[in-house]
Parts: C-alpha cells; sequence; structure tokens
C-alpha cells in the first residue's frame, strides 16, 4: 500500500472526526473495531481495507471515495454553488414528473449556509406548505434535507407522494407489515403507504430554519 494512500486516508478520517468533535475512543467504541486499530488509521500508520472501510464510510455518512480520495469532499456537494464558506443549497418548488428531485426545472431558489456546519451528502431544501408538522415545523419553514432512500423509525422525511409529484413531510412509523406517514398535528390523519397509495422516501429532515 503506497505511503501517500495512508496519509490521505488519515487525512481525511482526522477531518472527519474533527468536524464531529470525535475521538478515537468515540469512534471505536461506536464502530465495534479496535482502539489500536482506528488509532493507527488516526497517526496514517495503517490503511482500513474491504468492511472497515465500508463501516467507516457508513459511520461517517460519507462515500469510500470521501476516506481514500485526495479530493476536498466538502466541494463536492451536488447542485450547491461555492461562495467563500458558504454554499447554495437549493430549494425545491414544484416537482416535475419523472425528474430527479434535484432538477434545475425543480429548483425555486437558494439558500446559503456555512461549510462547516453541513452534514455530509446531497443537500436540498423543502418550504413548508401546511401545517401539517407544527408544533415542531413551523409554518413556511425550510427544511433541509439530506438524500437518502431510507429513515430511522419516527424520524422525519421527506416523502414524494402522488405520483412522485408532490413532497411531503412526515414522521415515518410502522405498525406490523404496515408503513405509515404520520403528522405531528392530531388534526392530521395518518397517509398508510399501499399499491393505491405509494410513496417514496426522498431523505431525512436534518435541520430546521425560516426567516423572520
Amino acid at each position: 500500500m503506497p505511503e501517500d494512500i495512508k496519509i490521505i486516508f488519515s487525512n481525511n478520517l482526522n477531518k472527519l472526526m474533527n468536524q464531529r468533535k470525535e475521538t478515537v475512543t468515540d469512534v471505536s467504541e461506536k464502530t465495534g473495531i479496535a482502539y489500536s486499530t482506528v488509532n493507527d488509521w488516526k497517526n496514517g500508520k495503517k490503511m482500513a481495507r474491504g468492511g472497515s472501510l465500508q463501516k467507516l464510510a457508513d459511520y461517517f455518512e460519507v462515500n469510500i471515495s470521501d476516506l481514500t480520495s485526495n479530493a476536498q469532499f466538502n466541494s463536492k456537494l451536488n447542485n450547491m454553488l461555492p461562495a467563500g464558506n458558504t454554499v447554495r443549497i437549493p430549494i425545491i418548488g414544484e416537482i416535475a414528473c419523472g425528474d430527479p428531485i434535484i432538477a434545475d426545472e425543480n429548483i425555486s431558489g437558494y439558500r446559503e449556509e456555512l461549510v462547516d456546519l453541513l452534514p455530509h451528502g446531497n443537500l436540498f431544501y423543502l418550504k413548508t406548505k401546511g401545517n401539517s408538522m407544527t408544533p415542531t415545523i413551523p409554518l413556511n419553514s425550510y427544511v433541509m434535507i439530506r438524500e437518502q432512500p431510507e429513515v430511522e423509525e419516527n424520524e422525519i422525511a421527506a416523502v414524494l407522494v402522488n405520483g412522485d409529484t408532490e413532497a411531503t413531510l412526515k414522521r415515518i412509523k410502522h405498525q406490523g407489515n404496515m408503513i405509515m406517514l404520520v403528522a405531528d398535528n392530531s388534526d392530521y390523519p395518518p397517509y398508510i403507504i399501499t399499491e393505491d397509495n405509494p410513496a417514496r422516501i426522498l431523505g431525512k429532515a436534518v435541520k430546521v430554519s425560516f426567516d423572520l
């Protein structure tokens, strides 16, 4: 294994750990990887391989290439335009049926965010149109979404409904084999996903902001 690859991997791992303010002990305990192994990776003595490399990528929610490449992965956020220490994250307006969610024709504007405060992954904003998620998410808020096909139980997700033409924000809950989209506002009944009422998760809600 060339020495420069180990150094690149070490630099990327240190950057990810610093962004999360995590120690070698934190990473070891949360991933199940031996402390001495993580410490050797951090200090550039060894290179992670195979399943361990994938485990690290999954833990930090990045691609394997973000750990092994010399590229600055903070600058690779898709559909974001760099502007100094900030990036412009697209706001999704109306969704054209069949288009990727972050297609030019779906973007109604942008919001600037500090790069160092952003989670990794492809990000976009949705602006709430109703009050189904109040009081958790106020009316007319901007909700940052990280693209991912699944979320954990009871997490808030952006979900495509109505023939993939409408994005809604709801909690994902399971009852037996049934999947429900549940509003925080009790005035709204749950949306039960069936063959007649299909839905597709776009991503996880990671931040809420609004303009005064």
